[in-house]
């Protein structure tokens, strides 16, 4: 190692006066701080045992299925859990207008006066069965897709969804009705 200077002898002895006796080092390095042990993911490792315990227990919600046929809308401010119990049928269905057979034209007069009754009738929830489309053959369920659009268009409608299998499945809507 080259040396950047040197110090001259008088230096020296005033460098050694001035600092006094001195004592060796066994060691010169420090031993670093004992490392604190690594965090326990306390929360996740909870989610994934609900997870197992979720995976291979017997509950079975059918309404919670995604099947893609199903139609679900929430207005922005409705709760997901409103849209859950909706799904579930926790609510009281007041009312029930059945499109089966009907062409467009007649289907969305039947659908406005149907939701303007309901609101007058003070409905919270109501069904409307729209079919699943089979007579149309190949051009799919128009009456499905028209209702999932005139429900979407209406502000009274907060939240609907697919019903459950015994009120008619994807072949019917539950729709929550803003109160008045």
């Amino acid at each position: 190692m080259k040396r950047l200077f040197t110090l001259d002898p008088q230096d020296r002895e005033l460098f050694r006066q001035t600092v006094g006796a001195v004592k060796p080092l066994h060691c010169d390095r420090i031993d670093p701080a004992p490392a604190h042990p690594a965090p326990i993911p306390r929360f996740t490792l909870a989610d994934e045992r609900q997870v197992l315990a979720d995976m291979i227990s017997d509950y079975f919600e059918p309404a919670d299925l995604d099947t893609g046929e199903e139609l679900y809308y929430r207005r922005e401010g409705v709760q997901q859990t409103v849209l859950r119990k909706l799904r579930r049928g926790h609510f009281q269905v007041g009312a029930v207008l059945d499109l089966h057979g009907m062409t467009v034209v007649a289907a969305k007069e039947a659908f406005t006066a149907f939701l303007h009754q309901a609101r007058r009738d003070d409905r919270h929830c109501v069904r409307i069965i729209h079919g699943k489309g089979k007579g149309s053959r190949h051009r799919g369920p128009i009456l499905k897709q028209k209702v999932n659009y005139w429900l979407r268009q209406r502000d009274e409608v907060l939240a609907f969804c697919s019903a459950r299998a015994m009120d008619g499945g994807t072949g019917a809507v539950y729709v929550l009705l803003r109160r008045i």
